[in-house]
């Protein structure tokens, strides 16, 4: 197997052993803490333009399944670990990590000290880094990393969301709308359970959507910056034109989107929060969430907006979640459908359909 190196722009540089697509790549490193969920991981759009490190030590000792995407391709730009099964478990179909990557084009390296690396990140920030092959210019390399923008700065929601209006005619009595930004497989299941959905690309106008006859709108998750010029002029424009008229609810992208849109601010956050077991307190009660974001809504800036947080994270006291004080409008920072992770909030897409239904929260 080739041996390889994870560079990081602080000059700091990983030997390991790469596996999938024996190739380069660069990008934002960031950390997930999740035990399992490889798989939804690797193919969730909100990683689009990173370089992911799983913390729990060995990754892949179950199989891939075409049940676990969460779209149709792998968005991350690269994998790291400390050990990758080489022979996994035939449940779930047994498929191994190394040949999932190379189907996707993805550049993976192990034997690595991950712990090492989330404490630097955890000290530093979110960190850009680079998977390199033997016999690369190192120093080149760390000269590059500290010169190239952070992929965060480009229109990553633009480079997910292709195609255009999609309908799924589930025979509900309701039809809500997803504008979508990079959507999870998991909140078009939940939806599609539940309602009829009509599924709008991030740039769709407001008139198109209140023109389709849809009774309510979910905003979703996606990758990038919120306040990036291409979604402030798209999708944050449609969720302000949409506020009046139909009740909303955004999911983690979505969620700053109707933060931005009613004036408020988003901020980058240090080092993000990726995984399933983050604590947020609701209503009186703490409940355990999936995440995925390095972007959050700055409470601060809330104020005047008609919007209030009403959903905290305990570790870090990040806003989870804001609702409008007269409008139906609600929103969660982290994933109701989980995909990985636990299954706490689903209770929440029932809240939307009450609201659609009722008209208010």
């Amino acid at each position: 197997m080739a041996r390889g190196y994870l560079v990081l722009e602080d000059g700091s540089v990983f030997e390991g052993e790469l596996f999938g697509n024996e190739r380069g790549t660069e990008g934002e490193v960031v950390f997930s803490t999740g035990m399992d969920g490889y798989q939804e991981s690797l193919t969730d759009p909100s990683f689009r333009g990173q370089i992911l490190i799983f913390t729990y030590p060995l990754v892949g000792n179950y199989g891939v399944s075409d049940d676990f995407f969460q779209s149709e391709t792998v968005h991350t730009r690269g994998l790291v670990v400390r050990e990758y099964c080489k022979n996994p478990s035939p449940m779930y179909g047994g498929h191994c990590i190394d040949e999932f990557l190379k189907k996707y084009d993805v550049p993976g390296i192990s034997g690595i000290d991950t712990r090492e690396i989330v404490r630097k990140i955890s000290s530093l920030g979110t960190i850009k880094g680079a998977i390199v092959t033997e016999g690369t210019d190192i120093e080149s390399t760390i000269r590059h990393l500290k010169e190239m923008p952070a992929p965060s700065k480009g229109n990553l929601v633009g480079e997910v969301v292709e195609g255009g209006i999609a309908r799924y005619d589930n025979g509900k009595e309701l039809t809500v709308g997803l504008i979508d930004c990079g959507t999870k497989s998991g909140i078009v299941r939940d939806l599609c359970s539940r309602f009829n959905v009509v599924r709008f690309p991030y740039d769709t106008p407001a008139d198109v959507i209140i023109e389709s006859g849809v009774k309510g709108v979910l905003i979703s998750n996606g990758p990038g910056d919120p306040m990036h010029p291409a979604i402030m002029s798209t999708t944050v424009k449609t969720a302000s034109d949409l506020a009046g008229e139909l009740p909303l609810y955004g999911i983690c992208f979505g969620s700053q989107i109707l933060a931005l849109a009613f004036g408020g601010n988003t901020y980058k956050m240090k080092f993000g929060h990726h995984g399933c077991n983050q604590p947020v307190k609701y209503e009186g009660r703490v409940f355990i969430t999936s995440q995925n974001h390095e972007f959050a809504v700055d409470a601060h800036s809330l104020e005047g907006t008609g919007l209030v947080a009403d959903q905290i994270n305990v570790n870090d006291g990040s806003v989870e979640g804001v609702r409008h004080t007269d409008l139906p409008i609600f929103t969660t920072q982290y994933h109701p459908e989980a995909s990985p992770g636990p299954l706490d909030t689903t209770f929440l897409f029932d809240k939307f359909g009450k609201m659609v239904k009722e008209g208010r929260l």
